[in-house]
């Protein structure tokens, strides 16, 4: 059995998240840590909200990373098994590079909300969009964003599974490819509470700004390697991983590429290292024999995959 761990992105986070692993010792650590730090009350936020606090992604991308960083201490503390990959949607590729010990916590925090910050300011005053696509492939998702882009640009930001694809963009762009998306057949479409349109060009000035914060970090030697959004790919240097992250602001999340590369490695259990199960059900859209575990849920699941995985 071999296996690989994955991080949720935004869309994880919810009121009450994580809330019978509190009484953990790695947990309810890891929280006072980054609390202190960001100086903030984590905790209190994911428990009691409010959910606009909560949903804002300055707030949401460190609290995301904290989450995962927690559970996968409290996981450690268990003796749970060491995985062979990892990887992380989006934000998530950022907890992927804390646990697979590229990046120290501390620094990965105030990476991350600067990051976000950075993608709350990239539209200035223009409103963006993403839009998921529910039925189509990624070459019929292709056309109709070149299509609606012809009036107001219009990108696929997340190939989250064969009939699955974010789209990401101007408002009227990503309203429009919506309509020619059901108007193709889409089974749904689904416009998401979101106003910054992440993982397209809309994002270049987040990641100018980026660029900056990254050229000061030095990345360790890694103890587990972190398969990249960007191409579905390992990365060898420390240059190499920093364009990688600068490009994923800009380029779309090659989420199926990534699982499909897993299991060409060998890969037979994946472990969704975070809040929910969003993973989970993508991955078993992309692979249907693979075994899936995920860990934040509950603490009897996170004691059904320690014992399955021992």
């Amino acid at each position: 059995m071999s296996v690989a761990f994955v991080f949720p992105g935004q869309g994880s986070q919810h009121i009450g998240m994580l809330s019978p692993f509190f009484d953990e010792k790695p947990v309810k650590e890891c929280f006072a840590e980054a609390s202190e730090l960001l100086n903030m009350d984590l905790q209190e936020l994911c428990q009691q909200g409010p959910e606009d606090t909560m949903n804002a992604t300055i707030n949401t991308q460190p609290l995301l990373l904290t989450a995962g960083v927690a559970l996968w201490r409290l996981w450690q503390s268990r003796g749970g098994a060491i995985p062979a990959l990892m990887a992380g949607h989006s934000l998530g590729e950022y907890t992927a590079l804390v646990c697979g010990g590229y990046l120290d916590f501390a620094t990965t925090l105030d990476l991350v909300r600067n990051r976000g910050r950075y993608m709350q300011l990239a539209m200035g005053n223009e409103k963006g969009s993403m839009a998921a696509i529910l039925g189509l492939g990624l070459e019929e998702v292709n056309k109709i964003c070149e299509d609606a882009s012809t009036t107001s640009y219009v990108y696929p930001a997340n190939i989250n599974s064969p009939k699955q694809i974010v789209i990401s963009g101007y408002y009227k762009g990503v309203e429009q490819a919506a309509e020619l998306a059901k108007a193709a057949g889409a089974k749904r479409t689904i416009l998401l509470p979101v106003s910054i349109p992440s993982h397209c060009a809309l994002m270049q000035p987040a990641a100018a700004q980026l660029a900056d914060n990254l050229q000061a970090i030095t990345f360790n030697k890694p103890e587990v390697q972190v398969v990249h959004n960007l191409d579905a790919q390992l990365a060898t240097t420390s240059d190499e991983i920093k364009e990688k992250l600068l490009l994923q602001l800009t380029k779309s999340v090659q989420w199926v590429s990534s699982i499909e590369f897993m299991v060409s490695k060998g890969i037979t259990t994946i472990v969704e290292c975070g809040p929910k199960k969003v993973l989970s059900s993508l991955n078993r859209s992309i692979a249907s024999n693979l075994q899936l575990f995920p860990l934040g849920e509950d603490p009897e699941k996170f004691k059904e995959c320690l014992e399955a995985l021992s």
